[in-house]
């Protein structure tokens, strides 16, 4: 039996209506990618004097919008953190040198594009030669903290967590101090999440401040001139209810209004097409759905990925369908260990294929495509030399071509409950079966992570174009097509065998 999904498709809001409402975005990090490009075509690139090739590659992959990871400006002091991990970052670029450590992606001086980059001028001429290839732009932001030198510390200390000289002398590596034009020192708190030490290259925001919210609804509303969508660091963090329980005395009652609302509403009224994407953890994300986010993090169904447990992926996607489609699914982003590493090939090829034909958004990250299998930290610059692997890259070529098709955009989800070959085969268990229907077009998919053969039968009422008239079967990721028979296709249903660690998306044509 299918467990049809009767959710209306979210309301077209000016932000969805602006935006597929499955979108594939491709994240990269901006300082590696413009130093890759630089080496490649033997000058110096920027955002402005991006080559056309490189723009025309990512159109042809059919990505929807691009997130430029750090392009907002690294200070001094973020800088000098950094080089404190040089041996580290070697593990990752053994060859790695000073000139090469920038910092913390996540450690803003200042949310000015970096000069080096092309800075604002240079965004902008990137962001239109994206939109007229039909790609949009999403940029970061950081709704926690700021760098330690950050100009705010000084023209602005009360938007900031403070302490006290007892608790910089208690606790050293949670808090750091600040010379004041008066002689005064401030002690301020450094960012952190409540489960994890301090970043020590960060000043604790004060999300309980009303100059602070206004300050960044000005910021966000300026950072909507630049770009199509956002993504929210760590988003979680600044919710009233979290911010109280982590940082209590420190910064009083909380405010009436949450944080999310009151910035996204405001900032919406001048900017209604930006699209909103949280990083949030810790069962939060139908919240910050509820509080203005088109997009969440779906670390859920990442962590149920890596375990390849199929009855938990299955009961993942029971949800209901408005939560399902607000979720933006990754297998690999800059803080996750690479897919190869995590997945292995096989596995991670249907890992892709799920998470790219789900209802919601598609996260993949530089890197991802090409089999990549170093983990590059946030601080650096430059990417170790690495062989691609060309037929995953092919794999990836062929599944986003497929994942771009209109019936992922316009037609039904629902997914569908396997049933067994016969009573001694449990094989079944291991599939993760759905289809895709609209009025032109049927789609059904079956996603084996296990390290067996599956097989199931599929009930004829679960596939009503596959059962009116169709007997060419055509599984898209192999480029195969196979005639339906008797014993494939009979008053039973359809029997699917699929391999270990396999993907198979099915197309029904006429003969």
């Amino acid at each position: 039996m299918s467990q049809l999904q009767e959710t209306p498709h979210l309301e077209k809001t000016p932000a969805r209506a602006a935006w597929k409402c499955k979108p594939i975005i491709y994240q990269i990090n901006t300082w590696v990618w413009l130093n890759q490009l630089s080496s490649e075509y033997k000058r110096a690139v920027t955002l402005a004097t991006m080559p056309a090739q490189a723009l025309d590659e990512l159109a042809a992959w059919g990505f929807d919008a691009v997130w430029l990871m750090g392009v907002w400006q690294r200070g001094v002091a973020t800088r000098k953190s950094a080089l404190n991990y040089l041996r580290e970052y070697r593990q990752a670029t053994p060859d790695i040198s000073e000139a090469d450590v920038p910092g913390s992606a996540f450690a803003i001086c200042e949310y000015r594009v970096e000069e080096r980059f092309g800075g604002r001028a240079g965004l902008a001429i990137f962001r239109e030669r994206l939109r007229n290839r039909g790609i949009k732009l999403i940029l970061d932001f950081v709704p926690n903290h700021v760098a330690t030198d950050h100009r705010w510390l000084v023209k602005r200390p009360e938007y900031f967590v403070r302490g006290k000289a007892q608790d910089l002398k208690a606790q050293p590596s949670h808090f750091f101090s600040v010379p004041q034009s008066d002689g005064e020192e401030l002690v301020v708190a450094h960012g952190r999440d409540p489960y994890f030490p301090a970043w020590i290259d960060t000043a604790q925001l004060n999300a309980f401040h009303p100059g602070l919210r206004r300050a960044i609804t000005d910021l966000l509303i300026d950072i909507g001139h630049q770009c199509d969508g956002v993504r929210c660091d760590m988003a979680m963090l600044a919710t009233n209810d979290i911010f109280a329980q982590t940082w209590g005395a420190y910064v009083g009652e909380a405010p009436k209004a949450d944080f999310w609302p009151e910035i996204i509403e405001a900032a919406r009224e001048v900017h209604p097409q930006m699209i909103w994407i949280a990083e949030v953890y810790w069962d939060l994300e139908h919240k910050l759905q509820s509080q203005g986010f088109d997009y969440t993090y779906d670390k859920d169904m990442y962590d149920r990925l890596i375990e390849g447990e199929a009855g938990e992926i299955r009961a993942h996607l029971s949800a209901e369908l408005s939560y399902l489609q607000s979720n933006i699914r990754f297998i690999e982003n800059h803080d996750e260990q690479r897919a190869m590493a995590s997945l292995g090939e096989d596995r991670q090829r249907a890992a892709a294929a799920l998470i790219c034909t789900l209802p919601g958004a598609t996260l993949l990250h530089q890197g991802q495509i090409e089999g990549r299998r170093i983990k590059l930290p946030v601080q650096i610059s430059r990417a170790p030399e690495e062989a691609e692997n060309p037929l995953l890259k092919r794999f990836y070529r062929r599944l986003l071509r497929e994942a771009s098709q209109a019936i992922y955009q316009e037609g039904t989800w629902r997914m569908i409950e396997p049933r067994q070959i016969h009573s001694a085969d449990f094989t079944h268990n291991n599939l993760i079966v759905y289809s895709w229907l609209s009025c032109a077009d049927f789609r059904l998919i079956a996603i084996n992570l296990s390290g067996e053969w599956a097989r199931a039968l599929i009930e004829p009422s679960d596939g009503p174009r596959l059962m009116a008239g169709r007997a060419l079967q055509y599984e898209i990721l192999s480029d195969t097509y196979a005639k339906l028979c008797g014993e494939a296709r009979n008053e039973r249903g359809l029997q699917l065998e699929v391999p270990p660690q396999g993907a198979q998306i099915f197309r029904f044509d006429q003969v």
